[in-house]
């Protein structure tokens, strides 16, 4: 993603933790008040830096996971191993402070001028930027229609389930779980491959727009798919976290 240029522009600033909501076993939403911020677009970032008593610094990209228009928020995946993801969803409350800079981004967004059918494919946390995406569709009262296939290890892992499965008004929400499946799943089971995308993506001749968001393989993985099935490559927007 090209942000640097962006990013030069940004500065540094203290934000306060409105609240602090349990999405898993092992997800937390940080609802946000950033004095002066200038407002972000479904499918932007922002980074968050920590400051160690010693002065050692760490700083994470996490995507926002709320509508144009609303408060900003956060969603974030524990990492057992990691330096951020522990503190900020083990140890942060209400009325903690955070240093964080953005929003940053232009390239993983949608509006309801870009058109569709829309086509949304998340895998594990990957589903915050499209979960704000679907708000903000949802906000601005558009009729394009929406297919989100979201790939979970267990039904424990879905994330925003109860708010996904509210989804109507031309939101179709599908889920494969990779792992373990519950007695009488009727859902999609095992990774994402082209019989799945097959059924569930637009057909290529009515110029859907498809945006992905998960782990490098699985990104790579599906757009490679979807350009199989004749999506073109500028309608397939990736944003993908993890090695490469």
């Amino acid at each position: 993603m090209a942000t640097a240029a962006v990013r030069g522009r940004l500065t540094w600033q203290v934000a306060q933790v409105s609240s602090v909501t349990r999405e898993t076993d092992a997800v937390r939403t940080i609802g946000l008040e950033v004095p002066g911020w200038p407002g972000h677009r479904a499918g932007q970032h922002l980074d968050v830096r920590l400051t160690a008593e010693d002065g050692y610094t760490a700083e994470r990209s996490y995507s926002i996971a709320t509508a144009d228009g609303e408060p900003v928020a956060i969603t974030v995946e524990r990492l057992d191993d990691g330096e951020v993801s522990p503190y900020l969803t083990g140890e942060l409350r209400p009325g903690d402070e955070l240093e964080l800079r953005g929003p940053i981004g232009r390239w993983f967004v949608w509006d309801p001028t870009d058109g569709g059918p829309l086509l949304l494919v998340a895998g594990g946390s990957g589903v915050v930027p499209l979960r704000a995406i679907l708000r903000h569709r949802q906000r601005s009262g558009s009729d394009v229609p929406v297919r989100l296939l979201y790939s979970s290890r267990t039904l424990a892992d879905v994330i925003y389930h109860r708010e996904l499965d509210r989804h109507r008004d031309g939101a179709q929400v599908s889920y494969t779980l990779t792992r373990r499946q519950p007695p009488g799943w009727t859902g999609y089971s095992g990774r994402v491959d082209a019989a799945m995308l097959a059924e569930i993506a637009w057909p290529a001749s009515q110029h859907p727009l498809a945006l992905v968001c998960g782990p490098t393989r699985f990104v790579e993985t599906v757009a490679e798919k979807l350009v199989a099935l004749g999506y073109p490559a500028g309608r397939v927007k990736t944003e993908r976290f993890g090695g490469t």
